[in-house]
Formats: structure tokens, sequence, C-alpha cells
């Protein structure tokens, strides 16, 4: 390989996993997102910095990416800063200054802009850090708060089922689109690339930080701030908001049915699975009811827009008049 070559080589992409708790070593994540008691052998170590390496393989594609454990700001290098593309953060849920030890990071994520942002805890408490300053933070950030062993559990019932612990982190990293990946072969068709990846897809773009622009934040945050002021001001804006919502969703579905039809390939694949998460997150600002019907629109809506016969979806109901 010539020298050119070498210096033009994309670096296998990275997840950066730090802990801001003396008690939880990055390592027992990394066993947990593998789903193995021990872990691998490392592919490099310097002093306290490791890369284990890790395949993302599902359905639909193949990356290697390696999970890099970075103990520190002070630990930081080009070479991790050039690849990495997800940052994975646990802090101490337990003490109340546990987010700011999380301070240092910050600069560091603005600066690098990577794709996928998870603040993990074990669950958050009221003599700790609570869960609505857990969301703040993760709303003044870009973040998705992920608690590995959270109180309350999802909602089976939930049109759009939402998964909790390591398998969301999990979940989420098998939803980003990686400089590594592969795509694997006889899997052009959309209806069954969007039932599978519309739960998964909610990552979060930083290009705006604005709380009213619902697509560029993290779904956990968003959900109870969004569905607080939905409550406060309902009474006046839910005839204007629904003429919107409905009219959005069309455009979506139209926008989704044009995807699904394309070929299978990268860039399809990305703009794709960026609709998916607009659409989520556009559910996801409204009551936990009013989500249920608005699902099964959306859903009867795309399948019309892709051939459908509408005789095959009449049993799809929430049981409410739409």
């Amino acid at each position: 390989m010539s020298s050119t070559e070498e210096e033009t080589e994309i670096p296998i992409p990275c997840v950066l996993i730090t802990s801001c708790d003396g008690g939880f070593k990055e390592e027992e994540l990394i066993k947990q997102i593998l789903s193995s008691k021990t872990l691998p052998e490392p592919i490099k170590r310097e002093e306290t910095v490791a890369w284990y390496p890790w395949t993302i393989n599902n359905k639909y594609y193949t990356a290697d990416v390696r999970l890099c454990v970075v103990p520190s700001t002070f630990q930081m290098s080009s070479e991790i800063a050039q690849s990495m593309q997800a940052f994975i953060a646990y802090f101490d849920c337990t003490v109340k200054d546990g987010l700011e030890k999380l301070l240092p990071w910050i600069s560091v994520v603005e600066d690098l802009a990577p794709e996928v942002l998870i603040l993990v805890c074990d669950r958050v408490c009221e003599d700790g850090v609570t869960r609505h300053e857990a969301q703040q933070w993760c709303l003044s950030h870009a973040f998705e708060l992920v608690e590995l062993n959270p109180h309350e559990l999802p909602d089976e019932d939930d049109d759009f089922p939402e998964s909790t612990g390591v398998k969301r982190i999990v979940q989420a990293l098998n939803a980003n689109v990686w400089t590594s990946v592969e795509m694997k072969d006889g899997h052009n068709q959309g209806f069954g690339l969007m039932s599978s990846l519309v739960a998964a897809r909610h990552n979060n773009p930083r290009s705006c930080q604005d709380p009213q622009q619902s697509s560029s934040l993290p779904i956990e945050g968003l959900r109870v701030s969004e569905e607080t002021n939905h409550t406060e001001s309902s009474a006046n804006t839910e005839t204007q908001g629904d003429t919107v919502v409905d009219t959005l969703t069309d455009l979506d579905i139209r926008e989704l049915a044009d995807l699904t039809a394309g070929d299978a390939d990268v860039d399809n694949f990305e703009r794709l699975f960026t609709k998916l998460k607009e659409m989520k997150d556009k559910a996801s600002s409204l009551p936990h009811e009013e989500r249920k019907v608005h699902a099964e629109k959306v859903a009867k809506a795309f399948w019309t827009a892709i051939g459908g016969d509408d005789d095959e979806i009449d049993g799809l109901s929430s049981g409410e008049e739409s």
C-alpha cells in the first residue's frame, strides 16, 4: 500500500465510552453491550485507553466498530477524535452533583458532533439526580437518557414500543449509519425496513438545539417536556395543532413511500433512517393516547401510499374514531 493510500484510509469508527462514576468502570458497560461475561482482547491499549473490537451484524448490514474506553478528556487524542461516531457517558445518579462531572466532555462533544449521544445511569432517583434534572440536561445537550435498570418499563400496548436499558443502547448503535457499513444483499424491500427500524432510529442530530424543533431532540427528554407543554396549552391550540400535524404527516408519508421504493444503497438507507427518526420525534411530542391514534393513522396512510389493499388493514384500530 502506498503512503498516499495509508494517509487517506478511513479509520474504523469508534464508540467512545466514558464513566464519570468511580464505582462503575467503562468495561462493565462494554460487556453488557457485547452480551458477554468477559471482555475480548483489546485491539490496542495505551495506558488507560483501550480499543475493543465489535462487529455489528444485523439483518441489513455489517459494520466493524471499536468500543473505546476513555476515562477522561485528558486521554483524548487525534486518533480518537477522527474516528468517534458515538459517545456514551455513564454518570452517578445517586449524588446531586452527578451531572456536573460531565461538564469537561461537553466542549469535546460539541466540537466533534458524533452521530449518537447517550447519557447512561443505573436509574434516576429523587435523592440524587431526578428524572426531570436528567431529562433537562439531555434536552440542553441533545443526548438521549438511558437507564440500565429503570423503575418503570414501557407500555406493552404502545404502537411504537420502546426498548430500555442496554438493549436500547445497542438498538441506537445498530440504527446509526457507520462509515464502515457494508450493506447486505437482498434487502431492498422498503416496507420491511420501515417496520423494523421505526422504533429504533432516534439518535440525535445536533444541528439545532431549539426545543421547539422536535426533530433535533432526544426522544426520552422530549416526551415529558412536550407532554407537559401540551397539557398546559391544549385548550387553545388543539384544533390548529391537529391540522398542522395531519398536513405534515401526509407529506412525511409521501416522502417515506418514495424512499422505500428506492434502491437499498447507503445513501437511500441514511435518508430513510433520518425520515423515520423525524416521524418518530413528531409522534413522541403527543400525549400517550394521541400517539396511539397518530400511529394508527400513519400505518394506514403509509400502507395505502405503497399500494396496499385497504381490506388487509381493516382490523387495525385503536378503538377511537379518527
